[in-house]
């Protein structure tokens, strides 16, 4: 964002402040050399935009609560948020001419306001108390957790993406839970109070002694991925390990030169889960070998697309993510890359929304691995979506999906829309990075393309491409998603309980 190298306005006022409508950062500004019309807070995924309140200096409120993805009243996501004056020159050149104040402490998160950089910066951190922040009580934290005995709890503790949402397979199962035994308490590990959590359920923020506390009290651990080490099992508790996908790139134990550690890392964890969900028959078979897991697969279909098979929140999604009204859906879901920590982007997806023409809309998602890196997209026919926190519903939404070699190609199958592959480094990929299961040219149920060009064109054409590709298309569905049909959340919880677990 351009300073304009103007004198630096002052800033003379700033406080928290709490009200009946949340908390805010009250500022005041004198002697801004061009007109301000709006205060900005901006960090890499979210921002807040405070108007310019009328009268001789300068004031603003800015809240620290927001709505997202229509969910409403949370935190913003940790980080730090630069103040910007915009106007006709948008400037965060300010001269701090005031006392600042000390920490703002919130149900849902810490604020600490700072001069850095010849501006001023929010930082905005998780609601740890004093004695659970910093390493060293972490670890204290830790060895007391190791250490107890809890009371075991019917509960369920809920991990997703290491608690960077509420989604996925853990979602899914939660939502039945809710509805079949309503009298267990559902608990979600987060990693800040920005993450929305469905409604009835309780918020833990990872860290917390009351995360400690429940993790080794609740009867049943539901995760879509690793642990890690800081679990220890207790004898009244039992694991569910959901992942968060089937595999067209090699996993765990099968991938190319795994080390003597990671094995050891792998094993370690895998003997710590006593079912292992699997979403057809392929990805059981992967699991046994990838994890050297000797106990069973639970083959059930993936509960994360219990409702994008009904299609029913289809409306209420497309108002939430802010999709024009008669706009056909592109949705771009990469996964991520073991070289590299941001999303690929071999489009530039900027120029790409616009040669789509206005007609259509752009949903960009970044893999889960990406989201604390880069920055939110902006850009006419463009939405990243990088940040909302369930795939499945911008499945339910894609007229078209484009990906690489995410999972979210089997999913997506399941509605009979049309994909196309976008795969300019399949070479690479498959021989230097992970490998593959099966070999994508031969088998995928829509093209597979490796220019710019070619993939405007299969977008262009996907209804047609999909009457070529019927039949392909049907082996990979009797293959890999043969049991997403519904009502996979009720076969999962009803084996859960069945099983004791609850």
């Amino acid at each position: 964002m351009p300073d304009g190298r103007l004198p630096r306005a002052r800033v003379v006022e700033a406080h928290f402040e709490e009200a009946a409508d949340g908390p805010a950062l009250r500022l005041t500004v004198a002697d801004p050399v061009r007109p301000v019309d709006v205060v900005r807070l901006e960090g890499s995924r979210a921002r807040v935009d405070a108007p310019v309140e009328a009268g001789g200096s300068l004031s603003v409120r800015l809240p620290l609560l927001t709505d997202r993805w229509g969910a409403t009243g949370l935190a913003l996501p940790s980080g730090a948020y630069r103040v910007y004056l915009e106007g006709e020159v948008p400037t965060s050149r300010l001269h701090v001419d005031t006392e600042l104040p000390g920490r703002f402490t919130h149900p849902l998160f810490h604020a600490e306001l700072r001069a850095e950089g010849g501006g001023l910066v929010l930082s905005v951190s998780p609601p740890l108390a004093d004695d659970e922040r910093g390493a060293r009580n972490q670890r204290r934290l830790e060895r007391e957790y190791r250490r107890s005995t809890p009371t075991p709890e019917d509960a369920v503790f809920l991990e997703s993406f290491y608690g960077q949402s509420a989604s996925d397979n853990p979602l899914g199962i939660a939502r039945t839970l809710r509805r079949m035994r309503p009298d267990v308490a559902r608990y979600w590990s987060v990693v800040d109070g920005s993450v929305a959590i469905p409604e009835g359920d309780i918020r833990l923020i990872e860290g917390s002694r009351e995360w400690w506390r429940v993790r080794g009290a609740a009867r049943v651990l539901i995760v879509n991925d690793w642990l890690r080490k800081r679990y220890r099992k207790r004898p009244h508790q039992h694991v569910l390990q959901t992942w968060h996908g089937t595999m067209l790139k090699r996993l765990g134990l099968d991938r190319p030169n795994v080390g003597l550690r990671t094995r050891i890392a792998v094993k370690r964890e895998s003997a710590r889960w006593d079912a292992l969900l699997a979403q057809n028959a392929y990805s059981a078979r992967i699991f046994r070998s990838a994890y050297a897991f000797t106990r069973g697969t639970w083959d059930e279909g993936y509960p994360r697309n219990d409702r994008l098979i009904s299609g029913a929140d289809a409306d209420g999604i497309r108002r939430a993510v802010g999709i024009p009204d008669g706009a056909r859906v592109v949705l771009y879901a990469p996964t991520w890359r073991d070289d590299r920590t941001e999303m690929v982007d071999y489009l530039d997806l900027t120029s790409f929304a616009r040669e789509l023409g206005p007609d259509h809309v752009l949903l960009v998602r970044g893999h889960s691995r990406t989201l604390r890196y880069g920055r939110d997209l902006e850009a006419d026919g463009l939405i990243d979506v990088t940040s909302y926190p369930n795939v499945a519903d911008l499945l339910e939404v894609a007229d078209v999906l484009v990906t690489d070699y995410s999972s979210v190609m089997f999913d997506f199958s399941a509605t009979g829309r049309p994909v196309v592959f976008f795969t300019p480094d399949l070479a690479h990929y498959s021989s230097d990075l992970r490998g593959f299961y099966f070999d994508l040219l031969a088998e995928a149920p829509g093209p597979v393309v490796r220019t710019r060009e070619e993939l405007l064109d299969a977008i262009r054409d996907a209804e047609t491409a999909r009457a070529r590709y019927r039949q392909q298309a049907m082996r990979w569905r009797e293959r890999f998603t043969p049991l997403d049909d519904g009502d996979a959340g009720r076969r999962v919880v009803q084996r859960m309980i069945d099983a004791g677990w609850l």
